[in-house]
């Protein structure tokens, strides 16, 4: 059965996140919804990369499924978006091996993290509005977190999850007109970790935590610790890799 690579984005605004839920509105049920109008009928599970949060955004996420289907490849891409809603949609779409997944073949992810420094409004769901930010101060953080480290104290704790390490390839912020941006980019990902990081960056430049603690907590890992977490309407997936950094 032909397995087929689809990258897309999102607006997370409206949807409890990537995964299916019972009743509430996901992207993968969207994208396995469509796909069952264009089987007519057939369940198709499609697998995405990573499971975003209600509320964040993709900017290039990848996804498969497999499907015995008599369309042409060039016509899956604007027949998916032809019935998908207007704040989906597919950017390529493309045959792949059998043994591509597309989970657990990536072996890096970039997110982006929005916040916004100055009084403009128009953007507001798609930004944390944080006011002035000290960029070298943030970065000096930043530089922190590059390399192999357990997070455990930035992400929400699950008991069954044992590995909590992660290694960071980059983590940097940077000022591009009124948004600044943190980017960071690792083999993996803990449940929220990203949003607890910017959220506890911003407070040691707002004198909310002390340096030191920042550095504690990155040293010495504690479970269900009370750090901020930031908004999820500033954070999108920007880009995934896989062998032959495809897609970074």
């Amino acid at each position: 059965m032909p397995r087929f690579k689809i990258q897309l984005q999102y607006d997370g605004s409206a949807y409890h996140g990537w995964q299916v839920q019972k009743s509430d509105r996901s992207v993968q049920g969207e994208l396995e919804g469509t796909l069952s109008i264009l089987s007519k009928g057939e369940k198709i599970n499609v697998i995405g990369s990573g499971r975003t949060d209600s509320g964040v955004h993709a900017l290039r996420q990848i996804a498969h499924f497999d499907w015995d289907t008599d369309m042409a490849t060039c016509d899956i891409m604007p027949a998916l978006n032809g019935n998908l809603p207007n704040d989906i949609r597919i950017q390529e779409c493309s045959v792949v091996p059998g043994d591509f997944h597309a989970r657990f073949s990536a072996v890096k992810r970039q997110y982006v993290y929005r916040c916004r420094t100055d009084d403009y409004i128009m953007d507001r769901n798609k930004v944390w509005e944080t006011g002035e930010l000290d960029l070298n101060q943030l970065n000096e953080l930043a530089q922190l977190i590059m390399g192999k480290h357990d997070f455990t104290s930035f992400s929400k704790f699950n008991p069954e999850v044992e590995n909590r390490v992660s290694t960071i390839a980059l983590s940097e912020w940077s000022n591009e007109g009124g948004i600044v941006n943190y980017r960071v980019a690792a083999n993996r990902f803990l449940h929220h970790m990203v949003r607890y990081l910017v959220g506890t960056m911003v407070n040691v430049t707002q004198n909310k935590m002390s340096n030191s603690e920042f550095k504690t907590l990155l040293k010495n890992p504690q479970e269900d610790v009370q750090v901020y977490r930031a908004p999820a309407q500033g954070l999108f997936l920007e880009k995934v890799e896989y062998d032959g950094a495809d897609n970074f």
